[in-house]
């Protein structure tokens, strides 16, 4: 019953997440059109057997014992790939484990290729089950479904090619330099859906003005379930607050673990809690993990457990750090300078209705390069290609506060490369990277740059 709410919840975003990150639809949806190919070519043999046409000259022809002992070989082939199919996704999923962090195996299973694979596999052998069941004695003789064997034959040839494909799929997918871009892609993704919230609430006041005219502290509302804040359907609340002619103010951002029975959402005026709450509910998905559906910081943080685990002791791995860190240093160039920690949404009437929040510039920023320079502590490569990220991030900050936010992370690392770093000509890369950090600024300063299109 339960699930069922849950299900009910889901905006069509969410919902398409929630059937992407699974290794059973993309396969369901090829048995049932294995199912609906059977259901065809077994009318057509059934219209062939009864002497409505010819059977054509392309269809294999044969007894029943051959057709048996044909679509037994296929079916039993076809299994034993399957195996083989699921043994190579559980090492992959395995190595994903253990090489970039528990988190990344979600970015495995949501892959269409793994799923499709599976799927025209498991299509395959129940197409030649199905087959394989329709052979029988009559009164008019043997049934063969002529047809339907050669449809399976064919079959079995496009699995062959699926399976090469899957080969070299799975192993481009389990190279680190692949799985960090996917996880730019997706937090790419994200980082653009934030900004479309942007736009629409560009129009419409500021947080602390609509706040500032709100009479008391308004009503909260207590979360329904545990759970990470997975997805907010912001189309959902604006509806709702419309139609009770209320102000609701989410006091969570996905990403976010809410606590059953702790406040979640405030709504003015405060008597009107209880006529929305029931509603309020089918706005937001919670779940035992985070997406990046709505949550940027996440991407950001799978980018920088990478970059952790590749610096650790145990694996000494400078250069996969070095490509997280220039992801991070793209998808932060893409927020510079258009990111809005709040939004808010007008009902059709030009009133506000709903305020959202988001983490702010500063808050990215930090969590993007902190751990990784406590980390990388007597690394000048790591320090300069961080310095190096600031330096392009820079160029594109036109806000004094965001500038100010890039400046204070790379002072920080050119005082680390200082206490830890020995060697003079390394000492003085480091300083020379932060210089062009400094240069940046003064760019800004200087000319009054616009941010770059």
């Amino acid at each position: 019953m339960r699930a069922a709410v849950r299900w009910r919840r889901l905006d069509r975003e969410s919902l398409s997440e929630e059937l992407r990150t699974n290794l059973w639809f993309v396969p369901l949806i090829e048995v049932l059109a294995a199912v609906v190919l059977f259901v065809i070519t077994y009318a057509l043999d059934r219209a062939a057997f009864a002497g409505d046409f010819r059977i054509p000259s392309w269809a294999l022809s044969g007894s029943a014992d051959a057709a048996r002992q044909i679509l037994t070989t296929v079916a039993a082939a076809i299994i034993t790939v399957v195996g083989v199919v699921f043994s190579i996704v559980i090492v992959a999923l395995t190595l994903t484990s253990t090489q970039f962090g528990p988190r990344m195996l979600r970015n495995f299973i949501r892959d269409p290729g793994t799923q499709v694979t599976l799927g025209t596999f498991v299509g395959t052998f129940v197409f030649a089950i199905l087959a394989l069941g329709s052979i029988g004695q009559e009164s008019r003789g043997n049934f063969v479904p002529h047809i339907s064997i050669t449809v399976t034959l064919v079959l079995l040839v496009l699995d062959l090619g699926v399976l090469i494909y899957f080969l070299n799929h799975i192993a481009n997918q389990i190279q680190l330099p692949q799985v960090i871009a996917g996880i730019a892609a997706d937090l790419a993704r994200a980082i653009e859906t934030q900004a479309g919230n942007a736009a629409a609430s560009a129009a419409a006041p500021s947080a602390a003005a609509a706040l500032a005219v709100l009479p008391g502290d308004g009503g909260t509302m207590a979360a329904p379930d545990s759970g990470y804040l997975q997805f907010i359907d912001r189309r959902t609340l604006v509806r709702i607050a419309s139609r009770a002619d209320v102000v609701i103010e989410m006091m969570h951002r996905p990403g976010h673990f809410l606590v059953q029975g702790h406040p979640f959402a405030r709504v003015w005026p405060a008597e009107r809690v209880g006529l929305v709450a029931r509603e309020l509910a089918r706005s937001h998905v919670t779940g035992p993990y985070r997406t990046l559906a709505q949550d940027v910081s996440f991407g950001l943080d799978q980018l920088v457990e990478i970059a952790l685990r590749a610096l650790s002791p145990a694996v000494n791995d400078t250069f996969t750090a070095m490509t997280c860190i220039d992801w991070i240093g793209d998808s932060l160039w893409k927020v510079t300078g258009n990111w809005q920690p709040t939004h808010v949404f007008c009902g059709a009437a030009g009133t506000v209705r709903v305020i959202t929040t988001e983490p702010t510039y500063e808050r990215l920023v930090e969590r993007s390069f902190e751990k990784i320079r406590q980390a990388c502590r007597g690394m000048p490569a790591i320090m300069i290609r961080q310095l190096d990220a600031l330096a392009k991030i820079t160029e594109r900050a036109a806000r004094p506060g965001q500038r100010r936010v890039l400046l204070d992370q790379a002072a920080m690392t050119e005082r680390l490369a200082t206490g830890s770093v020995d060697e003079e000509s390394d000492l003085t890369d480091v300083r020379r990277a932060y210089q062009a950090v400094l240069d940046a600024d003064a760019t800004h300063t200087a000319t009054g740059a616009p941010v770059p299109p």
